[in-house]
């Protein structure tokens, strides 16, 4: 979260001329509850389940940009229905600059707790092993959504 998924979606799509779908987005029109209403209602487990499935769903179409929340990495299957039709592309930033990016956004349901940056550095220690192994792992710190678009258009092209 906070690393510049959904701006960096909306350039690249545009630059591949391919669709953009957000896995929340798409869960919260499927399911007509928000992601916050799912986590409080359901809690993260029965979140991370609905999840998979849109992932599932979703991976089995060509010609798109998906964009995931940060925690879809710790299931692999994610990973591998990702990676069946696709490359995938890991966005990380410091802790400082998720923070920055996510302050004053009541759409962050794991960042609803007394300390987020705590929360940050924890998540990021946890899921790093994670992101390790979910492909590219590109730095966006310092970088406009462009930039990133444009790394990742060239390491896609040279991938075809």
């Amino acid at each position: 979260m906070g690393t510049g998924k959904t701006a960096v979606g909306r350039e690249l799509s545009r630059m591949l001329q391919m669709r953009l779908v957000d896995v929340d987005a798409e869960i919260e029109k499927d399911r007509q509850m928000s992601i916050n209403e799912i986590f409080s209602g359901f809690g993260e487990q029965r979140f991370r389940e609905i999840e998979t499935a849109m992932i599932r769903r979703l991976a089995g179409q060509r010609n798109l940009v998906i964009s995931t929340g940060g925690g879809a990495v710790l299931r692999e299957e994610n990973m591998e229905a990702l990676r069946e039709n696709g490359m995938i592309f890991c966005l990380t930033a410091d802790p400082e600059t998720i923070l920055s990016r996510t302050s004053g956004n009541d759409d962050r349901p794991l960042l609803k707790v007394e300390d987020p940056m705590a929360r940050i550095r924890e998540l990021l220690a946890f899921r790093m092993p994670f992101y390790e192994k979910a492909g590219v792992m590109i730095h966006t710190d310092g970088k406009t959504p462009l930039q990133v678009a444009e790394e990742i258009a060239e390491m896609f092209q040279c991938a075809k």
